[in-house]
């Protein structure tokens, strides 16, 4: 292998290996084991969040193949209705053209054109992340099999009663001119204003003050025009005697009830609030409540209508609505009329005051404009009847949520449950199947042919639904219908129900819920029987990663590195504020001030293990990527080393004798217990912990001490060969002992980095790949590929707690002499005597066993037993257990060239505690400086301070010699 570890080097080549190979094709013999792909919309690129959840998946996939499942994780994307129609259009734009332009067959010839040429951008970056997913399955929301589950799960639906179309309140888009998801509306925290209203009261009411009006305040006076009451809170006082009567709605003259309704709050305001159930969310429950018209009076632009639109709550048109408004606001956009209503109203004198007030602005997420309520004909699913068996799936235990706390969350929505609209006006999308006569009358069917059969609609002229169904609706249906349904194929019956589902808590309701209903319904099976819910990946601050905080990091340029310009050029462009771009350019520079560093793929994939601790939002560190970079250096080096001793050499797999050192032992010992660890871990989807117990295993274990503790084995020499077996010489019989414990330390050294290779392959698939290929044949195993090799099986027999014991001895021993040599500036290469007391009969048979390896490692010229009664001279000392290591200083060191380097650098550490400790006096300091700096201040002072204590301990020591 390459001296350098160069992630690059390997990465693509071995991927394009495995995928041409079809090693990510369902293959093994046990038990299915599935995963789907969340769907990724197709217009977009990844970000930290795909990059965690498919290293997560991932590690989950390779870990369960290799177990012997027969695993297909599926890919796919999601044709993101809106954004993908935006996409397009924006591109149209820029010819000067619109959809209308084109017409709809034009403009979706447009859309697949776009998908064929760019569409697959995401596609491709999942293969930079190593994810081995079958790529022979990937699947579109749009694709010719997902179109037919489609229809066929509409049709099912509204033949079972459960679909239906009604005029409701939805989250209109003004710009977009469709209907959206509560995902999709962003609340922005804005300064706004209070208006407070005088409304007079009708028939010579009067309030108990005495006055002739009522006061609403309300943050929407443009909406005025379409009130159906005023309530008050049943248990104020001081309205009580106006319940049921009227008041005159100004501007217009028109009557309206005033209702008593516990969603007032008496605290609010005057206790007043205006109703307008056609143009707000919680007017509209008010309005069920007290079967109060909804007066619809904008259009889809929110410009104000010529005449206002009455319906009854359940949708019927009330013909007897007078809906006049006044002229001087027709047409006007809904701010525009709001100023010139507020200008009415002062006029009139019915303005009693405007207050400053915080306000939440709904805004569409990808329009940006303010989302207005809006009265409009929708298709609804009917959820309550769905959401009883999704409840129920997950109360019994045949879903499980991991980390449990999340069901409490998915309960809580699913007992509130709305009734879902399911119906977008895009063009990009599946077209709604239902067909409208030219009387209106609607008829449902999977094609136009199916219509006219089933209702004997033969020579009538029919209209297909314009409108296409909400993106979730399709992927709601993923784990089934990207399986062949409604088709019972061989893959639905295998692979249905899936497994696990790894995704946000964003999107439990949106998109889990949603799973669970339809799936349950449609095909009376469970989606998946655990749902893995994972935090929020944020920035090393704790923050949210957001365009407009510029703390944005894109997963491919840790893989791949990026310059700084090119990083500053993707977080500032399209800013269209200088002072915000400004601003992160200097927050950039700051964090990058080189740019960001290639990592590679691995290191990347083992931090987000490391940091993905259950249902924990995830703070990501560059640090982190960093330190496991050097771990996927440490073990390329460890390989490496091990290479150089067995390549070539006889590593004792062809049933030559072999011979186990107790560090031999040990180390297989110790590898049990991590391979247990791990794969509970796994079991547990404690990904953190699982990668811990590999971490600290491979550095600690094998590389800090197991290769450096065989080294006087391998290093030693067998000296002449070995004569036949009559008349062996002792000296050869000694050079056939050697070559027995050489051979068992060489298979151990290969066969723990085999397996070390295998445990580490779900979360570092690259870099153990290329370094199993080079070892498998010294570690005596075959095989075309690492990713199909079997998941290592601790063997509870190999667990050898006496060798355990005796080199956690040693170890304890050697650190102590590194201790001593250390405090007290001893050469490491320097050998020294050392002398033992308090020694058991265990400590002395192990001084004994291990005396080769301690004389090499620890450098020791010799070792004595300090004899009862003998004073112990002038030594350092260090304890294993209760064993004492005293090792004699007359000699070792230049007692006053030692004390003259101990008190330079106590002088400095003096004047650095002086110096940090008076800046932390300092009020003016502590006062204006933020609080990270003040702690890094105080952890600098804490450190010198402990480092200041520890050097005069130690010249205490060398002045007592």
């Amino acid at each position: 292998m390459d001296k350098t570890y160069q992630p690059h080097a390997i990465e693509t080549s071995w991927y394009q290996t495995w995928e041409a190979n079809n090693y990510f094709a369902p293959q093994g013999a046990g038990e299915p084991y599935t995963i789907m792909i969340p769907p990724p919309n197709v217009t977009g690129s990844l970000h930290m969040g795909h990059g965690f959840n498919n290293a997560i998946m991932d590690a989950l996939i390779r870990f369960r193949r290799m177990q012997g499942r027969n695993t297909l994780w599926q890919p796919g994307t999601d044709h993101a209705g809106i954004a993908t129609q935006m996409l397009v259009e924006r591109q149209l734009g820029a010819q000067g053209l619109s959809r209308h332009d084109l017409g709809r067959e034009k403009f979706l010839d447009k859309v697949w054109q776009w998908k064929a040429e760019s569409g697959g951008n995401i596609s491709r970056q999942i293969r930079r992340l190593g994810s081995s997913v079958d790529w022979s399955r990937e699947r579109f929301t749009m694709d010719d099999g997902l179109s037919e589950a489609v229809k066929e799960a509409f049709v099912r639906l509204h033949e079972d009663g459960l679909i239906y179309r009604g005029k409701r309140l939805v989250n209109w888009d003004t710009k977009l001119h469709t209907a959206i998801s509560d995902l999709e509306v962003e609340s922005h925290d804005e300064k706004g204003h209070l208006w407070n209203l005088r409304y007079p009261l009708a028939d010579g009411a009067k309030t108990a003050e005495g006055a002739d009006y009522l006061i609403v305040a309300t943050t929407r006076p443009e909406t005025m025009l379409g009130d159906s009451a005023v309530a008050v809170n049943p248990n104020d006082e001081r309205y009580q005697a106006l319940i049921g009567t009227f008041v005159e709605l100004p501007l217009l003259g028109r009557r309206i009830p005033i209702v008593a309704d516990d969603y007032c709050d008496p605290e609010f305001g005057t206790g007043c609030v205006k109703i307008t159930p056609a143009h707000d969310f919680n007017d509209y429950e008010v309005g069920k409540r007290h079967n109060l018209p909804l007066i619809n009076i904008f259009d889809k632009n929110a410009a104000v209508l010529a005449s206002a639109q009455a319906f009854h709550i359940d949708g019927s048109v009330d013909a007897d609505f007078d809906g006049s408004l006044p002229a001087e606001y027709a047409g006007l956009d809904r701010f525009e009329a709001r100023k010139r209503i507020v200008a009415a109203f002062e006029a009139l004198g019915l303005l009693e005051k405007i207050e400053d007030h915080a306000l939440k602005v709904p805004k569409g997420d990808r329009s940006g404009t303010v989302i207005e309520p809006w009265l409009t004909d929708q298709w609804y699913v009917s959820t309550k009847p769905l959401a009883e068996k999704a409840i129920a799936v997950v109360e019994s235990g045949e879903i499980q949520f991991v980390p449990k706390q999340y069901e409490n969350m998915y309960f809580s929505w699913m007992r509130d449950i709305q009734d879902w609209c399911i119906s977008r006006q895009l063009w990009w999308g599946h077209r709604i199947p239902a067909w409208y006569d030219e009387a209106g009358n609607v008829y449902v069917g999977r094609d136009e042919a199916e219509v006219r059969a089933k209702h004997g609609l033969e020579d009538t002229p029919l209209r297909q639904d314009d409108d296409v169904l909400d993106t979730w609706f399709s992927s709601g249906l993923w784990t089934f219908s990207t399986l062949g349904w409604p088709e019972q194929t061989d893959f639905l019956k295998t692979f249905h129900p899936t497994d696990v589902l790894v995704t946000g808590f964003d999107i439990i309701f949106f998109w889990v819920a949603r799973m669970i209903m339809l799936s349950t319904h449609l095909t009376g099976q469970i989606p998946f029987k655990t749902v893995y819910v994972h935090g929020l990946v944020r920035d090393g601050q704790g923050q949210k990663m957001s365009k407009s905080k510029g703390n944005v990091l894109d997963p491919l340029d840790i893989v791949d590195g990026i310059s700084l310009d090119a990083l500053l050029e993707k977080r500032t462009s399209g800013l269209m504020q200088p002072k915000m771009a400004e601003k992160i350019a200097k927050q950039t520079k700051a964090e990058f001030p080189q740019g960001i560093a290639s990592y590679g793929t691995d290191a990347l994939r083992f931090t987000f293990c490391s940091l993905a601790s259950t249902g924990r939002d995830i703070k990501f560190d560059m640090g982190r990527v960093e330190g496991y970079r050097n771990f996927c250096n440490k073990l390329w080096n460890a390989a490496n080393f091990v290479i150089e001793n067995t390549d070539g050499q006889d590593t004792g797999v062809n049933g030559e004798p072999v011979e186990l050192s107790s560090v031999d032992r040990w180390i297989i010992s110790a590898l049990q217990r991590c391979e247990q660890d791990v794969t509970r871990h796994l079991d547990a989807f404690r990904f953190d912990l699982a990668a811990q117990a590999l971490y600290e295993f491979v550095w600690d274990e094998y590389c800090a001490w197991y290769l450096e503790l065989v080294k006087p084995v391998l290093w030693d020499a067998v000296q002449g060969g070995t004569s036949a077996a009559e008349g062996r010489t002792p000296e050869a019989a000694e050079n056939a002992n050697k070559l027995a414990r050489q051979r068992g330390t060489r298979r151990t050294l290969v066969r723990v980095l085999e397996v070390i290779l295998r445990l580490a392959h779900p979360f570092m698939p690259f870099i153990t790949e290329e370094i199993w290929q080079r070892i498998k044949a010294q570690a005596g195993v075959s095989g075309e590929t690492i990713m199909l090799q079997p998941w290592p099986v601790a063997n509870e027999s190999r667990i050898d707690a006496a060798a355990e014991g005796d080199i956690e001895w040693v170890k304890t021993l050697m650190l102590g002499v590194r201790q001593i040599r250390g405090e007290m500036n001893i050469s490491m290469a320097k050998r020294i005597d050392i002398i033992v007391a308090n020694a058991s009969e265990q400590d002395l048979r192990r001084l004994n066993d291990n005396a080769p390896l301690l004389n090499k490692l620890a450098k020791l010229e010799s070792v004595r037993v300090l004899a009862a009664g003998e004073d112990a001279p002038m030594s350092a000392t260090a304890l294993v257990g209760d064993m004492q290591v005293l090792v004699p200083m007359a000699g070792l060191i230049d007692k006053a060239a030692e004390l003259g380097r101990l008190d330079k650098e106590i002088q400095r550490l003096e004047g650095e505690v002086k110096r940090v400790g008076g800046k932390l006096s300092n009020a003016g300091f502590v006062d204006k400086a933020p609080a990270d700096v003040i702690d890094k201040e105080r952890a600098k002072l804490a450190e010198a301070e402990q480092a200041l204590a520890n050097l005069a301990e130690q010249r205490h020591k060398i002045a007592s010699l």
